[in-house]
C-alpha cells in the first residue's frame, strides 16, 4: 500500500477533501501523517478526527529556510512516503528539498497554470478580464508553479464575480480534482514523460 504525507499551514480544506475521498472510496493508498509548520493550524484537529497522526515543525523556530526544510524533511522521511502532498502549505521550499522529493511532490494552485503563478490569482484574473479561471494540480519543481500538470478544472468568470465569489467556486473544484490527482499519482496511474504527465501503460 502506497503511503502519503500531507503538509498544511491552515485549515486544510483540500487535505480534508483528500481524507474524506480516500475513506469513502477505500483507496489502496493511505495518508500516514499530516504535518504543519504552524502549531495553530486548524487542519491538525481535522486530521486527528480522521485518526491520522499529526506533527508540527514550527517554521518560526528556524532562522533560515534551509534549516527549516532540513527539519521538515527529517520528519517527513520518518514515514517513508511514496508521495508528499502540499495542501495549503504556505512556504517556499528550497531547491534541495524539492529535488529530494522529485517526482513525488504535488501541489495545487488556484489558477489555470501557466496563467497567474504566484499569489493573488483571483484578483489578477478579474483585473485582466479573462473569461475562464480555475485550478491546477502539478508536480513541484524548483521553479515556482511551473511543474508538470497533473489535472485542471475550469471555472467560468461571471460578470458579477468578486474575488471572494470566484475563489469559492474555484475551491469547490479543487476539492474534486486534488483527491483524484493524489490517488492517480500515488497508485501509479500516471507517469512523467519529457515534462508531461501521461497515463501509465504497462507496455512502456
Amino acid at each position: 500500500m502506497k503511503k502519503i504525507v500531507i503538509l498544511i499551514s491552515g485549515r486544510g480544506s483540500n487535505m480534508e477533501a483528500i481524507l474524506e475521498t480516500a475513506r469513502r472510496d477505500q483507496w489502496d493508498s493511505r495518508v500516514v501523517a499530516v504535518i504543519s509548520n504552524r502549531p495553530d493550524a486548524k487542519g491538525l484537529e481535522t486530521a486527528a478526527r480522521y485518526g491520522i497522526p499529526t506533527a508540527v515543525v514550527p517554521s518560526r523556530s528556524y532562522p533560515e529556510r534551509a534549516s527549516f526544510d532540513a527539519a521538515l524533511q527529517q520528519e517527513i522521511d520518518r514515514h517513508a512516503p511514496d508521495l508528499v502532498v502540499l495542501a495549503g502549505f504556505m512556504r517556499i521550499l528550497t531547491s534541495g528539498f524539492v529535488e529530494h522529493y522529485a517526482g513525488r511532490l504535488l501541489n495545487i494552485h488556484p489558477s489555470l497554470l501557466p496563467a497567474f503563478p504566484g499569489l493573488d490569482t483571483h484578483a489578477r484574473a478579474l483585473a485582466t478580464g479573462v473569461r475562464f479561471h480555475g485550478a491546477t494540480v502539478h508536480f513541484v519543481t524548483a521553479e515556482l508553479d511551473v511543474g508538470p500538470i497533473v489535472d485542471q478544472a475550469v471555472v467560468p468568470v461571471l460578470p458579477e464575480d468578486t474575488e471572494e465569489s470566484l475563489a469559492a467556486r474555484v475551491l469547490e473544484q479543487e476539492h474534486i480534482i486534488y483527491p483524484r490527482a493524489v490517488r492517480d499519482v500515488a497508485e501509479g496511474r500516471l507517469r512523467i514523460v519529457q515534462g508531461r504527465v501521461l497515463p501509465y501503460t504497462s507496455d512502456r
